[in-house]
Formats: structure tokens, C-alpha cells, sequence
């Protein structure tokens, strides 16, 4: 597949991961309109740093739950790559209606758009498996909705593969695991850690035993461009992961080392999640992706980390490390 002049949509374009993929999908040539959510400020979220490369970019902002402005924004597109969605998982304990709302009727809006436009590939995006049962785990461990977040992603997942059984529609869906990287904000594990780390005598953590495994947002990048070009990937459901995992703890004693600060570690009530709703472990299994798309991590973390705990010091003023960030 040759991404030059290929018209592509990204819904959530505006987000880390897809602001990531917009600026990969411009620098292959491809003709990118990104769907970013409106709001009354009319930025543009993170395409707002990409600097010159946005004037290479159609930007439209609406609502994801809004079926004629996706109809209008996926009209003559050739492939979609859908990642519009609320991704906090403590958020969606605060805000599980509005959570469920946009990760589920927002999939099904641009599945129905895009379903008679004659799409080459629909991409989706969720981890959905829970604290694993066997490891690694594949894309065959069963699916367990520990919180409304993961309930409305698993419903959406469940959408799209209807639509390819019933529909041929050719979608596929990808599965990151802990993606990071610059650009995230504190509402995710890394930055939040960092930015305490740079800034702070103590950091605060919630539960530091559970296990995550992170890959860093160029190789999670990668593995979507290559899903899209694979015609295997079609009706697949794809893991992209590192298959290994650190607790939390450590990974806030390795970043804090990092940071160069001697920093104490200390839990926060707040912090914790219900105890059936805590993910334990996260290790993934991503030999589908190596098999399928010859995709696999090239990114080292620490050297990963690095960059990230560059950015976020260049960046501080993005960051509350003083709060807690759902």
C-alpha cells in the first residue's frame, strides 16, 4: 500500500496517540483530515504543537456521537483510523454514562458512515482483557469489564467485528498495551510520575504492585500504519505490546533514578482503585503482530523514558503534578 495521497481520516487526532499518527501519516505523503472534538476554545488539541505540518492537515472539530457530522467527515475517505474515545479509567467510575456514550455509539457512528463508502480498512483501539488470567496474554484471553471503561471498549470492539461478519466491512482492530511516550498528559501512569518526580520531595502513587507493559508511542504508531496496510490484518483483532512488564513501583524508583532526584514514594488514597476494579497484571502476547505484520518494538524503554522525562520537563507548564488527574 502507498500512503501518498491516500485520503485517510483520524478520529481523535487530537489526542497522544493520534496527534503520533497524524504527524507519521503526513510525513508518508497521505492526505490526512483529523476529527478532533470541538470545543470553545477551537483548538485542536495536540496538532496544535506540530507546528508547519499543519498546514498540511484538514481539521474538523464536532462530536464523534453525532452520526451526520461523521458521515460528513469520513464521506470520501479510503482509510479510517478510529481512536476517538475517553480513555480514563477513573474517570469513567466518575462519568460512566457519558464514558460508555462516546467509546460505544461513537464506534458504531463511524462504522455505520463508513460502511457503503468503499473504506479500504477501520481500525479500533482498546485493552479490554483485565488482570490477566494466563501470560502472556493473546488476543483469545477472555475479555472482563473491571470497569465501565473497559465495558464500553469491549462493546465497541464487539461492534466493529459485527459489522466485519455482517457487513465485510474490513476493519480490524488494534490493541495497544500501555502506550507512552511525549505529549501524554498526567492523566496516564509515566507522566504523572515524572512530572512529580522533577518537581516534588515525594512522589504520590496509588496501589504499586500492579504489573504494566509499556510500549513507546512510535512503535504503537508503527503497528497501526502496519495493520492498515496488511490485508491479513482484516477481521483480526491485533495486540501490540513489548511482552514485558515493571510494577508500578518500580517503575516510579526507575524514573525517579532517571529524574536524578532522591525522592521519597508514598501511597495516596485517592489514588487506589476498587479492589475488583485493579488491574493485578498486563504482560502481552504480540506474536500475531510479528507473524502478521512483522511489527515489532524498536524502541528501548529506558531509552524510551528518557525522552519522555525530556519532554515533560520542557513541558511543564502541561502538567499539575500537585493533583490527581483522571
Amino acid at each position: 500500500m502507498k500512503w501518498q495521497n491516500t485520503k485517510v481520516v483520524v478520529t481523535g487526532a487530537g489526542g497522544f496517540i493520534g496527534s503520533h499518527l497524524v504527524e507519521r501519516l503526513v510525513e508518508l505523503g497521505a492526505e490526512v483530515t483529523a476529527f478532533v472534538r470541538y470545543n470553545s476554545r477551537n483548538d485542536a488539541g495536540l496538532l496544535e504543537i506540530l507546528g508547519d505540518k499543519r498546514k498540511e492537515i484538514r481539521t474538523v472539530s464536532g462530536e464523534i456521537r453525532e452520526l451526520e457530522t461523521v458521515r460528513k467527515v469520513t464521506k470520501d475517505a479510503e482509510v479510517v483510523f478510529h481512536l476517538a474515545a475517553l480513555v480514563g479509567i477513573p474517570y469513567s467510575y466518575v462519568h460512566p454514562n457519558e464514558v460508555v456514550e462516546v467509546n460505544t455509539i461513537g464506534t458504531l457512528n463511524v462504522l455505520t458512515a463508513v460502511k457503503d463508502c468503499g473504506v479500504r480498512k477501520v481500525t479500533s483501539t482498546s485493552e479490554v482483557y483485565g488482570t490477566a488470567i494466563t501470560v502472556p496474554i493473546s488476543e483469545k484471553h477472555p475479555k472482563q469489564p473491571q470497569s465501565p471503561y473497559a465495558a464500553s471498549k469491549i462493546a465497541a470492539d464487539a461492534i466493529a467485528l459485527s459489522f466485519y461478519h455482517a457487513f465485510e466491512l474490513p476493519v480490524a482492530i488494534v490493541r495497544p498495551f500501555n502506550t507512552f511516550g511525549p505529549r501524554q498528559s498526567d492523566r496516564a501512569i509515566i507522566p504523572t510520575l515524572i512530572s512529580q518526580a522533577l518537581t516534588k520531595r515525594a512522589i504520590e502513587v496509588g496501589n504499586t504492585k500492579p504489573t504494566r507493559d509499556f510500549t513507546f508511542v512510535t512503535d504503537t504508531v508503527d503497528g497501526f500504519i502496519k495493520v492498515a496496510e496488511s490485508d491479513e490484518s482484516v477481521g483480526e483483532e491485533i495486540n501490540l505490546g513489548s511482552g514485558r512488564e515493571i510494577s508500578v513501583g518500580d517503575l516510579a524508583e526507575k524514573i525517579a533514578a532517571l529524574c536524578g532526584r532522591d525522592v521519597q514514594i508514598q501511597p495516596s488514597k485517592e489514588r487506589f482503585r476498587p479492589a475488583k476494579s485493579e488491574v493485578e497484571r498486563l504482560l502481552g502476547d504480540a506474536s500475531k503482530a510479528r507473524k502478521l505484520l512483522r511489527w515489532q518494538p524498536k524502541k528501548d524503554f529506558e531509552q524510551g523514558l528518557k525522552l519522555t522525562i525530556e519532554w515533560v520537563q520542557k513541558n511543564l507548564a502541561m502538567y499539575e503534578p500537585s493533583s490527581y488527574q483522571i
